[in-house]
This record gives C-alpha cells, structure tokens and sequence, in this order.
C-alpha cells in the first residue's frame, strides 16, 4: 500500500510571499487523514510549519502518519524551506514520540495555570508601572535577548534577528500605554529588582516577558514576578495563566512547575539537510 499527500485547493500565496497548502493523505486513493502545510508567520518562507496532521483512527499505528510527516517534508523542501517546524499537545503522546523519532527537537513549551485567587507578594516587595525612561533600554535589550534565544536553539541568526526586530519594532509602536498590556517594574526595599509584561487575552492572560535584573538573582524575585503576573490576571477578570519557556532554561521550568504551572503543549523543530 503507497500513502500519498494530495492537495485539496492551489497552492496559496500572500502578498508577503507566505505559501499555505491543505492536503488528504491517502492510500491508494483511499482518504485515511489529512495535513495542512505552511510558511511560517513569523521567520518567513524559509521556516515551514506543520499546522495539523490527523489520521483516522480506523488507519492509526500503521506508519501512515510518519509517511505524511516525510512527504510534508518533501513539499517544503520543494518550497525552499531549510526548516520545519511542529507543535505537539502534551497529551497526544504518541504524536510526541512520532515527532521525536522523525529527528524533530524540542524547542520550547507552553504552559498554563489556572488562577484561583490574587496571591500577596513577599514582604518589601512592591509593583508599580514601566517609565517611559525604562521602557525603552528594555525594548532595545530585548533584541538582542531574544535574537540569542531563537538562534541558540536552531533559527538561523537572521530569520532570529529579523523576527526579533519586527517584535521589538510592534511593542515599542504600542506603546507603554496600549490597551490589555501590563508593563511592570518589581521593586524590592525601594530598589527595582525586575521586569514583567503581561498581555491580557479573551478569557487568559499571557506572561510574554518575566526577567530580574542581574544583580538580583537568586533571591526570589523571579517568583515574586510571577505572583505578580497572578494578581495582574485575577484584577483583570481572568483565571489562566499561560506562558512559554524556551528548552534548556532549567531555572524557569523549575520555577513555572513549583508553582503549579502545566505543560500544555511543544514547539519542534527539524533541519531539513
């Protein structure tokens, strides 16, 4: 039996260059799934994104869904992509192991919380609003931050600069007073210790950047930021938290899960040789 992808609409093209295709896979004709391939959104037409791979239970366990991921492959190396890229839920195990023996790498993790009540901040500890005069050297140290994080773990360094810069270029046209995002600075004894941004979503709240200065680490107030990010969401009407941190950050994760947050799902990533 020969499992093939087939399209269903033409190639789609954006004004941006962004290239979009759904697919059937099939055996022998036979529709047994399906498969949506794209460019990604945000490291443009060289970076290729897996959106949905789905095979029928009737036609699961059978290999189908490695020959699709392969030929999917295919496609994008026909696109000109050098790389592409998965997001698996943390409850579909056997898509977890599928991509991990396919050669993909696991790139960062989504997790979430469900906030029940505003927790209180530690003794001498004290949120106030990001000044404009801080706003600025943090969005400008950002790049370079976050240009490292995507090129450490895979992006080639333009696409991660490009992306890097294209963000930063988005929140300082924002803005320090754009509506549903929360700029804060953590203050310690009078002595600012750290930095918080919170974006306020329909129905949740996102952590987009939690960060204690320097010379301040070890001492807690990473924790304290996220206690800050909890208030923030139960103030703001919401009951979930989500976040990513990015693979390797071993003192991130162990904070997220000392606090009760829960892995909901992994971005993968292959070099496509």
């Amino acid at each position: 039996m020969t499992t093939t992808l087939r399209p269903t609409e033409p190639l789609q093209r954006a004004a941006d260059g962004a290239l979009s295709r759904h697919y059937k896979v099939c055996v022998n004709s036979r529709p047994v799934g399906a498969i949506h391939l794209a460019t990604h959104p945000s490291f443009g037409p060289t970076v290729a994104q897996i959106r949905d791979l789905r095979i029928e239970e009737p036609d699961r366990r059978r290999g189908r869904g490695t020959v699709a991921a392969l030929a999917a492959e295919e496609v994008a190396r026909g696109w000109g992509c050098n790389q592409v890229e998965i997001r698996v839920p943390a409850d579909a195990d056997p898509a977890l192991r599928l991509a991990t023996m396919l050669g993909y790498v696991h790139r960062n993790r989504g997790m979430e919380k469900p906030i029940a009540a505003a927790p209180e901040l530690p003794e001498g500890s004290l949120a106030r609003p990001m000044t404009e005069a801080e706003f600025g050297p943090w969005t400008r140290r950002g790049v370079v931050e976050y240009t490292r994080d995507w090129s450490e773990r895979g992006v080639p360094e333009p696409e991660a600069r490009a992306r890097s810069e294209k963000d930063h270029e988005h929140v300082v046209e924002r803005g320090l007073v754009t509506e549903n995002a929360l700029y804060s600075v953590l203050e310690h004894d009078g002595v600012p210790v750290g930095i918080l941004w919170v974006e306020l979503f329909d129905g949740k709240a996102s952590v987009h950047d939690v960060e204690t200065y320097e010379d301040f680490r070890g001492r807690g107030h990473g924790r304290s930021l996220m206690l800050l990010a909890e208030a923030q969401t139960i103030a703001s009407g919401r009951r979930l938290l989500g976040l990513n941190v990015f693979a390797g950050n071993t003192p991130a994760e162990r904070l997220y899960e000392s606090l009760g947050y829960a892995t909901v799902g992994y971005s993968m990533y292959k070099s496509l040789l």
